[in-house]
């Protein structure tokens, strides 16, 4: 089966195809099949930001397709930037901006307890849609760690690894990340 990841950040669908690749014959982003056009995320949670993506672009091209919307959630800013992360700082997806806002909001607090969160959505052409969750605690970092990833990855200290999602390779943080646990979600209700 055919599958078109919903998105134009080149990272993501990177990372959607490592993680999807046992369970699809072939894997193509949006780009790829001509799809440009912009969606409105303008659900309240990553779940309905993700089944509004997947469902518009399955529509439109006939097919299979995914869509993920992921953040970062900060306990001590009632859960912000949240829906907003990549937005955060006002311009979509200039991840610099957004890490400069959350440091200069953080700035006085020590509670830096936060955690990625992930919906992704598989949709069909007919309308049904898969939603799959999951999340990863961590701890905000003052400063950045590490330069892989992207997004507030080098902000973001797991627990679980010992370090920062900067400074673990694309291996160690797919085992543990929020995306793969969403990705696993999904899987386990196909």
């Amino acid at each position: 089966m055919k599958l078109v990841i919903a998105s134009n950040n080149d990272n993501k669908v990177r990372e959607l195809k490592g993680l999807l690749c046992p369970y699809f014959d072939e894997i193509v982003s949006a780009k790829d099949m001509g799809f440009n056009a912009d969606i409105e995320e303008n659900g309240q949670t990553f779940r309905e930001n993700a089944v509004i993506k997947a469902r518009a672009v399955a529509r439109a091209l006939g097919c299979a397709a995914l869509a993920d919307d992921s953040g970062l959630c900060v306990d001590a800013l009632c859960g912000r930037p949240g829906v907003m992360s990549s937005r955060y700082a006002g311009e979509h997806g200039n991840d610099m901006k957004n890490n400069l806002k959350l440091l200069k909001e953080m700035e006085d607090i020590e509670e830096r307890s936060c955690r990625f969160m992930c919906a992704v959505a598989l949709a069909y052409p007919d309308g049904r849609c898969i939603v799959g969750e999951g999340s990863c605690e961590g701890v905000l970092l003052k400063d950045f760690k590490g330069n892989n990833g992207f997004g507030y990855d080098s902000l973001f200290y797991s627990r679980e690894l010992g370090k920062s999602f900067g400074m673990a390779t694309e291996e160690e943080k797919g085992r543990v990340s929020h995306r793969f646990r969403a990705i696993d979600d999904l899987i386990s209700k196909l």
